[in-house]
């Protein structure tokens, strides 16, 4: 496998580009059959993991501009006191 330069752009399809190719590569040296014990039990794992990854990503859907909290359509997060911090 070619070393690639580090990802410094967190672009959702660059990632996931990266983690097919890395999962196919997993598969790639599993099928071979030429790993030793320790070795294929490390690709089987890359292998679950990139696929978890891929299916999270599947469901997660990035929230589009207009659907983020507004504090002035009041659906924002606010900090309040506790009944125990209230001054009396």
């Amino acid at each position: 496998m070619e070393r690639s330069v580090l990802m410094t752009n967190h672009d959702p399809r660059t990632m996931r580009q990266e983690l097919e190719r890395v999962r196919a590569w997993a598969i790639e040296q599993l099928a071979e059959g030429t790993e030793r014990p320790w070795s294929v039990y490390q690709y089987m794992k890359l292998r679950e993991a990139a696929e978890s990854i891929l299916a999270g990503m599947d469901v997660a859907k990035p929230m589009e501009d207009s659907e983020k909290a507004s504090p002035d359509r009041g659906d924002s997060l606010r900090l309040l006191r506790s009944a125990d911090e209230q001054v009396h």
